[in-house]
């Protein structure tokens, strides 16, 4: 499952995206703006899931559960492996 960190970064970037702003997002959400912005900006320690899951929801996003033995690797981590492995390439 994702950490609180990316989960933010993920619920920014989908706001951003559908042009809303965090104020209209949290309205729609009922949650508080001030939730909202430290949730977006890694301020926020803990988020109740109802919390959480009314903001997914507006944004049309969810999060899944899934075996971790499963886990497919994200885009970010499949760019990452990629520059290191042109780093060791450039070395030879």
């Amino acid at each position: 499952m994702e950490d609180l960190t990316k989960i933010g970064a993920g619920v920014s970037a989908r706001r951003r995206a559908l042009r809303l702003t965090q104020a209209a997002l949290a309205q729609k959400a009922h949650v508080s703006r001030a939730t909202l912005d430290a949730l977006e900006n890694n301020r926020l320690g803990e988020i109740g899931i109802s919390r959480l899951s009314r903001i997914l929801a507006v944004l049309g996003l969810e999060l899944k559960l899934q075996d971790a033995r499963l886990r497919r690797p994200t885009l970010d981590e499949l760019r990452e492996e990629d520059r290191n492995a042109q780093s060791l390439d450039r070395r030879s």
